[in-house]
């Protein structure tokens, strides 16, 4: 089984910054992207960004300048530095990641069980 377990939500106040983490654990073989997304109330969930393997990094319009996304790939986790947040940056963040559980098999995508946000203006 897989499990990819996000931390380091909570509540700040507008300007300031969060680190949040997402460690993949399980019968792992590989993994490709990684990336976060979001989803605020009433709202679908959107993409925050995208990391390779490689290192490689892609961010949505509205993060860009203020969130950095990293990872360790012997930890297998990946980090979202966000800094000065904005109350439109409050919602549910989720991580994910394409990975494969073994050389045969095809890679697919997992998810997180995600971890609030809220910024307070």
């Amino acid at each position: 089984q897989v499990q990819l377990v996000e931390s380091g939500g909570g509540l700040v106040q507008a300007g300031g910054s969060l680190r949040l983490s997402c460690a993949a654990s399980g019968s792992i073989f590989s993994i490709n992207d990684m990336g976060w997304y979001r989803q605020a109330p009433g709202k679908q969930r959107e993409i925050v960004g995208h990391i390779s393997s490689g290192g490689l990094t892609n961010y949505a319009d509205s993060v860009k300048g203020r969130f950095t996304i990293s990872r360790d790939n012997a930890r297998r986790t990946v980090y979202l530095q966000m800094d000065s947040l904005k109350s439109s940056d409050t919602a549910v963040y989720y991580c994910n990641a394409d990975l494969k559980t073994s050389y045969w098999t095809s890679a697919s995508t997992y998810w997180g069980q995600g971890t609030q946000v809220t910024v307070s203006s």
